[in-house]
This record gives C-alpha cells, structure tokens and sequence, in this order.
C-alpha cells in the first residue's frame, strides 16, 4: 500500500524532534515554512501536525504557534491507557503477563532505591488499605495509588508511565470485587504487606517475589473468571 503524504510529513516531522531540529519545547516554523522545509504541501503537513499533536508530541497554542512538547514518557504513552480500556478476553489475559513481566521486576528495582518518604507513603496507603476492607470503589483507587507509590520509588518514569497505561480500573474494580465477593481480602491485604516488608527491608530478591506472588494470585483468579463467563456464554470466545 503506498504511503501517503501525511504519513510522511509525520515521519518527516518525528525525524527532525528526535534528531535536536525541533526540540523539546521548541516552536516550530510557521506552516508554510515548515510544509517548505518538509519539501510536501500544507495540506498534508497540517494534518501531520494534527496527528501529532493527538500524539502529544506536538502541542497547538491557539494564536501563539505549534511547540514541541516535554516529551516526557508520562505524556508520550498518557494514550496506552485508552487502548488497553479497549481490551477484552484473551488480550486482557496477555495484559497481566505483561504485567507478571514488569511489576515484579519494578518492586525489585524499588527496594533498591525507595526513599524513607516514599516507603511512609507506601505505608500510609496500606494502612488505608486496611481500614476500607470492604469498599470496593475505595480499595481500587487505594490500590492503584498503592503500586504506583511502589513503582514511583524506581524514579525510572518511562516504566512508571507503562505501568501506569496497562493499569486497568475497570480491570482491577472487577478484581477488588471478586476478591471481596469470595472472601479473600485478607490474603490480598497480607501480599501487600509482604511487598511493603520486602521494601522496609530494602531486600530487592523478596520485593521482586513478593509482587510475584501477589500478580500471579490475581491473574489466576481472572482466568478463572473468564472461563466462567465463556461457559455462561455458551463456550463463546
């Protein structure tokens, strides 16, 4: 299939930010300037600039031109969260085996570098954990706050910002609430204080078991769901 002149406007474009053309913060030529230099109509190239700016590595200021933004990975991969919103059965399976790749090896990395601060942090959040027991709303956002504390103490923000887009609400909401449903908050409550203890200890081989055994205690359970639902569903993928 033939590209098409947007398509290469972008490329053009994407090749001049990372190259230090356009860097970061930068403002960019006018349009006919820059569909000039692009060597490609404005047409194209205003559509370019519009991908782009959905992309967030572009940003339009009304009346003041087109500037590169931070490009800082946070915002770079601010939109994997919506696609993953998206996902539905089997790939919701193989979100968690991404997710069974790269939260172990992030608490690991964590009990490595976490601060005191951030350690109370993480402290507080499970205290807090403990006092919504059965608020499911309440433990899905305590939760999520929980690991991202956890991630956070890396101070690697490109891994902070993937496990932040692969983190799905309604996908931890249903897992809360099963976890509620059957009577198992205790053990889900005790892995988070086994992860906590592994980074008071600073010991990055039980962090990394810990959140192990804790991934692998929710993925197991949602498989288990899905092959419910299917059979209610009549075997329907």
């Amino acid at each position: 299939m033939a590209r098409s002149l947007t398509d290469e406007a972008i490329d053009r474009i994407r090749e001049f930010v990372s190259s230090g053309r356009f860097p970061a913060g930068s403002k960019l030529p006018p349009e006919h300037e820059l569909a000039t230099e692009l060597g490609i109509s404005r047409s194209p190239t205003r559509e370019a600039v519009k991908a782009l700016a959905l992309a967030r590595v572009l940003e339009v200021r009304r009346g003041d031109g087109t500037y590169v933004t931070s490009l800082a990975p946070s915002l770079l991969l601010e939109g994997l969260g919506s696609a993953v919103a998206l996902m539905q059965g089997g790939s919701v399976l193989e979100l968690t085996e991404v997710r069974r790749l790269l939260e172990p090896a992030a608490t690991g990395l964590a009990a490595t570098r976490i601060t005191d601060a951030q350690l109370r942090a993480v402290g507080e959040l499970l205290d807090a954990m403990h006092e919504a027991v059965e608020d499911v709303e309440r433990l899905t956002v305590l939760d999520a706050a929980f690991h991202r504390a956890v991630v956070t103490a890396t101070g690697n923000e490109t891994l902070t910002a993937l496990l932040d887009g692969i983190s799905s609400r309604t996908l931890r909401a249903r897992v809360w609430r099963g976890t509620v449903e059957r009577g198992a908050t205790h053990v889900t409550l005790s892995q988070h204080k086994a992860i906590y203890d592994a980074l008071a200890d600073r010991d990055p081989a039980v962090a990394t078991a810990a959140a192990l055994m804790h991934v692998d205690t929710s993925e197991r359970w949602l498989r288990a769901h899905l092959a419910e639902v299917r059979e209610l569903d009549g075997g329907a993928p």
